[in-house]
């Protein structure tokens, strides 16, 4: 029976979830690239933020999607770290509206918006009716799911203690709340959930609020997943989100018997008090800290500063003392200094970036001048290795050396694109090129995914982890080469279309190349970890 109960659960949760994606989804087929421009555009000053992330989540109905829109608009340079903030502060509210919706008791349309939406999906005419068709079909589904999470909750009608017990514990509540929605990533699911369970009569609102000031608090896992790979500016605006939200957890937990009184007078009907005790936290959390988002923007750049910049100094790991006396460990001081060179070449192409997304000429320069970095340690690594050569290297310390001298060559390479990203750079200015926000984004998700290539192929080579190697060998590989495919192939269409000029048609397909063969080159130096695993026996050489 209880194998009966949990299956039931996990099915309502998951109709739940997927209805919540077709409807998301849909909504954001119908208005997505509209809603993206909209928050890149009109989000100049912190209330304008608020307003765009209130509208737009409303909207495409996931907070998720948008802060994850904005943790992506940090990192390519479109968005202040005040402005995302905002605009994360507004999609709090707006995604309280899916409370709202399923708090009417509207569950005998759960199977006709099914049907209808099945219907528009398969046989619509136009993309929008399937869009449309999609979007009732998902609504129909959360229903569905709502009612299958509440029947399957009756069972609990005899053990209401264990939910009592977040009324007496409300940090109890608090974790519960935080792992569930950690766990289905989907704030409306828990949400869901609790009104599910409110709805049989046994967790009353006393031990409701809990839950969802932690269903609040664990949301924030969304925004935080996706700036892991990301700049420490990604990283800033993922970290404002979860100060935010944490700041209005603890101001409300003191006063929960108040807050309990007062959304008690805001309806009879338990799911609608849910529903409003939701809203209202985020209403208010918003109007508290909206005041302050200035200071807090400057305490999270102080938490978490941006990354300094890397000092040159020559070459500090080619001792020649080691070439007679170790040249094993010449070989080892090699690697060092390649991995050294290698973090050069990433901060040229986190310059690269910066110049030619944000415009910002003083990393143009930075680029211009950690080149000659690069190529003089290049150089000094040439000549190390040869000097080591000399000295008559086992033969499979020679391989190594080889391997590494190879890999200063493809380091040196992703310097030299960079170099070609900064003089693509220049044209876009001289010639005032700019590129359509759709063109923007995708040139940032590009720089994205080569970016953590290129830090993927320095980790692994830096640990010698293999699984790591074979992740940019193989997957990240593959998926730069599709990605810079299927952005040729929507660059054209825009061409088509006229929604792109013909000088920023050559300046986005040039920025495409050179990226693509920084991936090729992070792909090599990847590789290096095999002749390591090689040369100490771990691997056949075979292999």
């Amino acid at each position: 029976m209880t194998i009966d109960i949990a299956f039931k659960l996990l099915g309502g949760i998951g109709l739940f979830l997927y209805g919540m994606k077709l409807l998301s989804d849909a909504l954001q087929d119908l208005a997505g690239d509209r809603m993206r421009q909209l928050i890149a555009a009109l989000t100049s000053r912190p209330w304008r933020g608020v307003l765009v992330g209130t509208v737009v989540t409303m909207i495409i109905q996931s907070s998720s999607a948008t802060t994850v829109m904005v943790v992506s608009f940090v990192q390519a340079g479109l968005m202040q770290l005040r402005q995302a903030l905002a605009v994360c502060m507004g999609a709090n509210v707006g995604t309280t509206v899916t409370a709202q919706l399923i708090a009417f008791n509207i569950s005998d349309l759960a199977l006709p918006c099914i049907g209808v939406g099945m219907l528009l999906a398969l046989f619509g005419r136009s993309k929008r009716q399937r869009f449309i068709g999609n979007g009732i079909f998902g609504f129909g589904l959360l229903f569905l799911g709502m009612n299958i999470m509440s029947d399957s909750m009756a069972f609990m009608r005899d053990r209401k203690e264990f939910f009592l017990a977040f009324s007496d514990h409300p940090l109890m509540g608090v974790l519960a709340g935080t792992v569930l929605t950690m766990i289905v990533q989907s704030s409306s699911a828990t949400v869901g959930l609790t009104m599910a369970i409110a709805s049989q009569g046994f967790l009353p609102l006393s031990a409701a609020i809990p839950i969802l000031l932690g269903d609040n608090l664990g949301t924030t896992i969304t925004a935080v997943l996706a700036s892991l790979a990301a700049s420490r500016e990604a990283k800033q605006a993922a970290l404002g989100h979860v100060l935010n939200k944490l700041i209005g957890v603890l101001i409300v937990l003191p006063f929960l018997p108040a807050a309990e009184h007062l959304i008690g007078l805001t309806s009879h009907s338990i799911g609608r008090q849910i529903a409003n005790a939701h809203t209202l936290f985020n209403l208010a959390n918003t109007v508290i800290l909206f005041p302050f988002i200035t200071p807090l923007t400057r305490f999270i750049q102080k938490v978490l500063p941006a990354e300094p910049r890397l000092v040159y100094s020559g070459p500090q790991f080619l001792d020649n003392r080691l070439l007679e006396s170790s040249p094993a460990a010449a070989v080892a001081a090699t690697k060092q200094e390649l991995l050294r060179m290698g973090r050069f070449a990433l901060s040229m192409l986190d310059d690269s970036r910066s110049a030619l997304l944000e415009r910002q000429k003083d990393a143009a320069e930075r680029v211009a001048q950690t080149e000659k970095i690069v190529n003089e340690l290049n150089r000094a690594v040439a000549e190390y290795a040869a000097k080591l050569w000399h000295t008559h290297l086992a033969s499979e310390l020679s391989s190594l050396l080889a391997s590494y001298v190879n890999g200063a060559g493809d380091v040196e390479r992703i310097g030299d694109h960079c170099t070609n990203l900064i003089e693509m750079y220049e044209y876009v200015e001289e010639n005032k090129v700019s590129f359509s926000p759709m063109g923007y984004q995708e040139l940032a998700g590009m720089f994205d995914l080569v970016r953590r290539a290129v830090s993927f192929c320095l980790d692994a080579f830096d640990r010698d982890d293999m699984a790591m190697s074979n992740e940019v060998a193989g997957p990240l590989e593959d998926e730069i080469d599709q990605m810079e495919q299927n952005l040729r192939a929507t660059h054209i269409a825009r061409l088509n279309e006229g929604a792109c000029s013909p000088a920023a048609g050559i300046a986005f397909v040039d920025v495409l190349s050179n990226l693509e063969r920084i991936g090729d080159h992070a792909h090599n130096v990847s590789l290096i970890v095999r002749d390591e695993m090689r040369a100490s026996g771990k691997i056949k050489s075979e292999e």
